[in-house]
């Protein structure tokens, strides 16, 4: 690809593709006058579920949907990092479900706290339970507190983790506000699988920013339990050109967290201790706490899924989208939660009328922002083989590795522009 229509072809590559998707996989309900309604569970209300639950209603106006949330707000974890970085407010992320509402869909704001798969019926908080025909499940990612030494609940109050957009986001946010110039930043991060595999790299350049033009004695340490990662190349050559003052340790160099001490506020590796002024600890992920209770989730803490309707391998009945579905080489990242909510839907749609579902394509598309005017993206195209996801060989792109300074300018405004895009697709 050549630097002046690389990405232009890209974006005309996955727009026909999800074009073609589209077309193929919502079809024109065909129940007979007065058949009974079949009720459709959605549990999470984020970017999987709330577009599920839209496009379920939108596939069929008769399917009776409810969504399940326990939040009347979302806060969203993409450009969670600007805020973060003190380049966005954290009442940018926020948004409501009236809009969702408004398309016909119940919106209960309880937890879904059980799951009678033989039953058919869902748990929640206040003692009541809803009967489905369907059950699509999206409720992201949980925290393991037991996989770093030393690392609980209690100690993401002093080394937050962030992960989870909110409150966490703004704490560590303050934390690097409050930091004297001089001081140390420490991230450590898991292995994968886990949420957004590039975002704690697109964090460590965001916190990198702010310290070169707000505290520019300062500097940040990543320690990471992986020698490779999404975009490594835009990544560090992105650092060498901008942040001096960050320094990434790989597994193999001896940058695999251990254990952490949050009271000394110290992050163990395999090879050293790091003190850390600010640390920020991510640790491993699995399926949300739901996932586990509806029986859907396998001994790696994730939801093997059938590619075709993201079904449950484990427990008929039940779909599962988002991070917490394991679904061959599609990454985990909001604009795959928000594709494949849309083909479970369509799926949905058409296994409640007894009709084969369609077969689906996949496209992901993933932007990071490394400073507010040099941004870069990966783009895959994926289909179902032999039951996995697999990405079409060809089919999709990266951004250039010496593109001019104009072309990284615009990837940040194009970031930009598809986190309005699909937010208000979903809750606009």
């Amino acid at each position: 690809m050549t630097q002046g229509t690389a990405l232009p072809s890209r974006r005309r590559l996955i727009a026909a593709a999800a074009v073609g998707a589209s077309a193929a996989t919502f079809p024109r309900a065909l129940w007979a006058q007065g058949a009974a309604q079949p009720r459709v569970v959605v549990v999470g209300g984020g970017f999987g579920g709330a577009t599920a639950a839209r496009f379920l209603k939108r596939s069929d106006p008769r399917l009776d949907v409810t969504l399940v949330e326990p939040n009347p707000i979302f806060t969203s974890c993409p450009f969670s990092n600007e805020v973060i970085a003190g380049l966005r407010d954290i009442k940018a992320q926020y948004f409501g479900y009236d809009r969702v509402a408004s398309d016909g869909i119940t919106i209960v704001h309880q937890t879904a706290t059980g799951v009678d798969a033989g039953a058919r019926t869902v748990t929640l908080g206040n003692g009541s339970s809803l009967r489905y025909d369907r059950l699509v499940l999206s409720p992201g990612i949980d925290l393991r507190f037991d996989a770093l030494p030393g690392y609980n609940e209690a100690a993401a109050e002093l080394m937050p983790h962030a992960w989870k957009a909110g409150a966490q986001t703004v704490l560590l946010r303050r934390q690097l506000e409050a930091m004297e110039d001089g001081g140390t930043v420490v991230m450590a991060l898991p292995a994968l699988p886990y949420r957004c595999p590039p975002a704690p790299y697109e964090r460590a350049s965001l916190i990198a920013y702010y310290l070169k033009t707000k505290k520019p004695r300062s500097k940040i340490i990543v320690l990471d339990a992986k020698d490779t990662f999404s975009k490594q190349r835009l990544f560090e050559n992105a650092w060498k050109e901008l942040y001096p003052n960050l320094e990434w340790i790989s597994l193999s160099s001896g940058g695999n967290p251990t254990a952490v001490d949050a009271a000394a506020k110290t992050i163990m590796s395999d090879f050293d201790a790091y003190k850390a002024d600010v640390a920020n600890v991510i640790p491993p992920q699995k399926a949300g706490r739901i996932a586990e209770l509806a029986g859907v989730a396998d001994r790696t803490g994730w939801c093997p899924v059938d590619p075709v309707t993201f079904e449950a391998l484990l427990v008929p009945g039940i779909h599962v989208v988002g991070d917490a579905a394991i679904a061959g080489a599609v990454p985990k990242s909001a604009f795959s939660a928000n594709a494949a909510a849309k083909i479970c839907a369509a799926a949905v749609a058409k296994l409640v009328r007894g009709e084969p579902p369609p077969q689906p394509k996949f496209v992901n598309t993933c932007y990071s922002v490394v400073a507010p005017d040099y941004g870069f993206s990966i783009a895959g195209v994926y289909q179902p083989v032999n039951g996995q996801w697999l990405e079409v060989e060809g089919a999709g792109g990266i951004s250039p590795i010496n593109a001019p300074a104009a072309f990284r300018q615009e990837e940040a405004k194009l970031a930009n522009g598809w986190f309005n895009t699909i937010t208000a697709e979903i809750f606009g």
